[in-house]
Order: structure tokens, then sequence, then C-alpha cells
């Protein structure tokens, strides 16, 4: 099949949508549900915050040609790691990572080198990177294959490598290795974008469509649903129970085909992007990012100007989180008891670093590491406060981020 072959097909799909699809625009009365904050999320979005940062400070010492970073170069990095507290801080907060010590020349500036634990800590990650790269190459491609150009520009990529669980610098150590895969370009601005080389047909098929085969294949053919996981108390109102059913009811898009024959105001399109945004969120590692993420990507992923509104409308399916001063949103279906449901390795790795982080102290067994319970845990997916405020819309919520 040729580069993007699927097209014929799915056109003839959205050909015969197009005669119905009247009687669904508007057609869904939509219900307006008030904000439940969950601490157990919350707790994980606060959690990982601090070991996304530890992360990337790890990287930026590895990249560094003096192997250390002083105070002065990492001053003005707070709001680019996502940090609340001052990096000077947060790096001597966990010196079991970062070992201080007085620059050479200026023995007033402190600067800061990798441990011996954090070298150990960052070999095991680059054994996993090097283990699944084929994994990570699948899901960068299929992140490309949603865009409606097939391209992505490389600086909205770049804030994504820890979400998507690719290699730092990825760009430079990745990419090359698969020029049949990818292929650098510049956009008429000057950009440099990131493109697929090839549509690769094995990989159009999303995490809702393989859940799907799944319940097929156990109870016989079923009209392809979303997973629900509402918030304690909104599944069981009727209203709410109605309006999902209307919404499960309209057709499927998947988010790899051409959406551009259906009519942006429609129900149609609204499950489309529903169905775009689940996607995005299932190929990503913790199945979550960042709103500002996602809005840097949003004419190529052909999504509305207001769609955080999905979010809040859709609460069985996403959590939007206001944690550590930013807006983040969660694929709750990934989520029990607040942990992941199915775990990435590269996920274990990093609850192994947090582990270090907290305690100082890394174990072994059989020549890996070991994880202990975390104390400190809040509770499970029934933690969780219903706020004020009706729906949290897009001119409604503030990001204080600059990325």
């Amino acid at each position: 099949m040729n580069h993007f072959g699927n097209k014929n097909r799915v056109f003839q799909f959205l050909k015969l949508c197009h005669h119905h699809h009247q009687q669904w625009q508007r057609s869904i009365v939509k219900v307006r549900l008030k904000w439940v904050k969950n601490r157990s999320l919350d707790h994980i979005i606060d959690k990982e915050t601090d070991l996304k940062a530890a992360c990337l400070l790890k990287d930026a010492v590895k990249r560094s040609s003096a192997g250390f970073l002083t105070a002065k170069s990492v001053a003005d990095w707070q709001k680019l790691l996502g940090l609340t507290v001052p990096v000077l801080r947060f790096l001597r907060r966990y010196p079991s990572l970062f070992e201080e010590f007085p620059h050479p020349r200026w023995p007033s500036l402190p600067c800061f080198r990798l441990t011996d634990t954090a070298k150990l800590l960052d070999s095991l990650e680059e054994e996993i990177h090097q283990s699944h790269e084929n994994d990570a190459v699948e899901r960068l491609s299929k992140v490309l294959m949603m865009m409606r150009t097939k391209t992505a520009p490389l600086h909205a990529l770049q804030p994504l490598k820890w979400d998507l669980g690719l290699p730092d610098c990825f760009e430079k150590t990745l990419i090359p290795k698969f020029p049949d895969q990818f292929q650098l370009v510049k956009y008429p601005n000057g950009v440099i974008g990131l493109k697929i080389s090839q549509w690769r047909e094995d990989l159009a098929i999303s995490a809702v469509q393989k859940m799907n085969e799944c319940r097929e294949s156990k109870r016989g053919k079923a009209a392809l649903v979303f997973p629900m996981r509402f918030p304690r108390g909104y599944g069981s109102q009727k209203k709410v129970r109605s309006w999902m059913e209307e919404f499960e009811k309209l057709p499927y898009i998947s988010p790899y085909a051409d959406c551009s024959k259906i009519d942006p105001e429609s129900d149609l399109m609204e499950k489309r992007v529903v169905g775009v945004l689940h996607e995005f969120l299932s190929l990503s590692i913790h199945k979550k990012t960042k709103r500002n993420y996602l809005r840097s990507l949003r004419e190529e992923l052909s999504l509305p100007h207001k769609f955080t509104r999905i979010f809040t409308r859709y609460p069985g399916i996403f959590y939007l989180s206001l944690k550590c001063k930013t807006i983040t949103v969660t694929l709750r279906e990934a989520y029990q008891s607040g942990k992941l449901v199915d775990p990435h390795p590269l996920a274990r790795h990093r609850d192994k670093f947090y582990h270090v982080m907290r305690t100082g102290l890394l174990y072994r067994a059989k020549g890996a590491l070991v994880e202990e319970a975390d104390p400190h845990a809040h509770g499970g997916e029934d933690s969780e406060e219903v706020e004020s405020s009706d729906e949290l819309c897009e001119d409604e919520v503030s990001d204080s981020e600059n990325e």
C-alpha cells in the first residue's frame, strides 16, 4: 500500500457518514457536570513533576561538556522544568542524585554533578531505551501518522520526549538510525519538522480499536466503545448514562483517518476529537500529558481551538488536573488504586528512580533495582472531591507555563 494507502477506504466510510451526520449535528444534549478533584491522580502528577524534573536535570548534566551544572546556569529553568521551587533548592533536596561542590575557579559558585547512584540509574535507563528502541519508533510513528500533514514541528515534539519515552536528544540519537521511517524537513517559515517517510498500515490501529477487538473475541460482535470510569456517583446518573449511550452510538472515526470531510461543528467531529485525544494519551508512557504540549500540536491534530472543554465534558474518559501550577490531562482507564494498570518498563524504572530520590537508598536483588512500597502514597480512585465550578473551560483556566 502506498504512502497514504488507506485514504480511499477512509473516504468511502466518510462518504457514507456524510449522508447521515446531519442528524448528529448538535443532536446530543450536552450535560454540564461538576469538576471532580481526584486526590489519587493529583498525587501521581505531583510526584512525577519532581521525578521528571530530576530526570531532565540528570540529562542536562550528561550533556554538559564540563560534566556539571552551575547554580547560575540553571537559575532560570524553574518554569521550564515545571517546578514550584527554585532549581537550586530542588537540586539540594536530592543529594543521592546530585553532588554539590564549589566551582574550580569561583569557590562561591555552587556546582552539581551526578552521584555514582545517579550514573547507575542512568545506565539502566539507557539499557531500557536500547532494548525497547523499536517500541519508541512505533510510538513516534503513530504520533506523526495522526498529524494532518504527517509532519510535526520538532520544537513541539521535544517537550514530549519524557511523555513518549523517547531518549534524550532523540533527533540526533534515534531519528538518524531510521531514515526509511523518518525525515527532517523544513517548513516555509524555516522551522524544522519531523515527517514520517512511509505509512504503516499495521500501526494505524488505535488503542480503542484494539480494546474492542478483545471484547469482540470474548463476547461476539459489538459496537466500538470508549472505556468509561466515571467519578463516584456520576455513572449512575440517568442523564449522564443516557448522554453517553447516545455518544457511543455515533460512528467511531479512527484518529489515523482523514477528517477533512467531517463538519467541524458536528457531534461526529467531537467524537473524532475525543478519539484523537484518547489515542495520544494512550501512546504516552504515563498515559498523561500537559495541555500546553497538545496545544502546540493543535492544528496538526485538527483539534478545536477550545479543546480543553472536551476533557471536562467527558470525565469518564479524561481527568483534568490543576496540580503544580499547570494543566495536566490523564486517561482515567489507565489507573487503578493510584497506579498504572499496565506500566511500561520505562515507567517501572522511573518508579525506582523516584524511590532513590525519596529515600536515598538503592536496593538490589538478582542484579535489579527493587522498589519498596511508598508509605506516602494516597488513596485509590475513590479519593475524589467535587469542586464548585460547573465546568473548566479554555477561557476559565489559565496556565502559568511558558513552554
